[in-house]
């Protein structure tokens, strides 16, 4: 418990040094003190800056908090605020993390409430006084838990809550559906509450804001690890597309397969047709579409690029619009051609307005 204690004061001195220095680049502005705040039983600022701006004195109460995260910061903004009307209504309130987020800085400019944290991004406004400052790259915790979030195994999780957004689902339906252990179900569930994309209720988790939820994957998604193979088909048109809707239908038997990227977005959102035929095979899937499409090995002049990933969830997560036209799911269909350079970009957003709007 000490060393916790420890730990805290370290941050927060920190987070004190974080101010000082931005503070001190203001011409107009000199810093008379920063302090914390002795603890009480009443709720307190973690820090007080006594400044002195063209001669008038003002103060900067501010709340600094380990995880910037919106579950955190939303209580942290409603302390700020309600402290400052109660006990020093000319006083500016300021935020202070170790990362906050754009939604996060958002949060704070509705609620009037400054921001500062330790990766450098800023916004405090006070008598005169205009400080705003913003770091491009997320820091390396936050893309590392991100990238986590959509890993795999969490993914398979993610998959199954935005086929039905709406859904209260207890953590062991997830699990079981999903085929994910039950705690590595709680850490995700965990981490979507604390970015407020869920929120627990009597039923169970729900999703609370599934297009930030997407908009956040999209922008951290990467192409499926996996091996990438490029053919040529001498079938075209619906003759290609009758053999690969009898190559996709499983039936119980072995072997997956699904139209992927484009090929799947035809079926799902039509937007606009390529000449490249886009799917997501294992072993014995890619079997079964080497022989209907007559595939030959291409090193140019392709016309069918065939995806085995790693992530056997991929093709389990599959939808079929229509008899043997197996599909990679909306979410993912929107993900991959996400990534898929302008055209695609613009199919993503054609298939998403017509898919994943959620009415948000």
């Amino acid at each position: 418990m000490l060393k916790k204690a420890n730990s805290m004061k370290q941050a927060e001195a920190r987070a004190g040094d974080a101010l000082r220095r931005l503070l001190e680049h203001v011409p107009i502005l000199r810093i008379e003190d920063i302090e914390a705040e002795a603890v009480s039983a009443d709720w307190r600022p973690d820090l007080i800056a006594r400044l002195l701006v063209a001669g008038r004195r003002h103060l900067l109460v501010c709340e600094y908090k380990p995880n910037g995260q919106p579950r955190y910061a939303r209580s942290a903004l409603l302390e700020l605020r309600n402290y400052v009307s109660q006990s020093a209504p000319e006083a500016t309130p300021v935020f202070m993390a170790p990362y906050i987020s754009p939604a996060v800085r958002q949060m704070c400019k509705e609620k009037e409430v400054g921001y500062l944290d330790l990766e450098g991004n800023a916004r405090i406004a006070f008598g005169g006084v205009f400080i705003e400052r913003m770091v491009t790259d997320k820091p390396v915790a936050e893309q590392r838990e991100l990238k986590s979030l959509f890993r795999p195994k969490s993914a398979q999780v993610l998959r199954v809550m935005l086929r039905e957004p709406g859904r209260a689902w207890r953590v062991t339906e997830l699990s079981e559906i999903s085929g994910v252990s039950l705690g590595h179900v709680s850490n995700v569930r965990a981490a979507l509450i604390d970015r407020e994309w869920a929120r627990a209720s009597n039923d169970g988790l729900v999703l609370a804001e599934p297009g930030a939820l997407l908009d956040a994957w999209r922008d951290s998604y990467a192409a499926p690890a996996g091996e990438r193979l490029r053919f040529y088909t001498p079938l075209h048109g619906s003759s290609l597309e009758d053999a690969a809707r009898d190559a996709l239908r499983t039936e119980g038997g072995a072997g997956h397969a699904a139209f992927a990227s484009f090929s799947a977005a035809q079926w799902l959102a039509p937007y606009g047709r390529t000449g490249m035929h886009y799917f997501f095979a294992d072993e014995e899937g890619l079997g079964k579409l080497r022989a209907a499409l007559k595939l030959a090995p291409a090193l140019k002049g392709e016309n069918v690029v065939v995806t085995v990933p790693k992530d056997a969830g991929l093709l389990a997560d599959t939808v079929e619009p229509a008899p043997g036209a197996v599909c990679t799911s909306p979410v993912q269909t929107y993900l991959d051609l996400s990534i898929a350079g302008e055209r695609g970009a613009e199919a993503a957003e054609h298939l998403r307005q017509e898919r994943l709007s959620w009415h948000e």
